[in-house]
């Protein structure tokens, strides 16, 4: 991570910041759990009732992948995200 570290240092606006909610609603981390899946990891975001992320980490995990409703919903969501890029 020096290179992100580089940027910030030299207020190069490289990196912007987005929150948990951001990254979920983008179809992101279902794509990048999607991927962790095949070694056995996941990334875990705890929420609220309200949809305000309490905490998020990484976790080892039996999964092997979605049901075929949520990778339509996700495939769905990551391209709406990529429209807008």
């Amino acid at each position: 991570m020096r290179c992100v570290v580089l940027a910030v240092e030299r207020g190069e606006n490289m990196i912007k910041r987005i929150s948990w909610e951001q990254f979920r609603q983008s179809g992101m981390l279902w794509w990048v759990n999607r991927i962790l899946h095949t070694f056995g990891l996941v990334i875990v975001v705890e929420v609220n009732e309200d949809g305000k992320v309490l905490e998020a980490y990484p976790a080892e995990c039996d999964y092997q992948g979605f049901g075929m409703e949520d990778e339509i919903e996700g495939f769905a969501k990551v391209s709406q995200y990529m429209k807008k890029r």
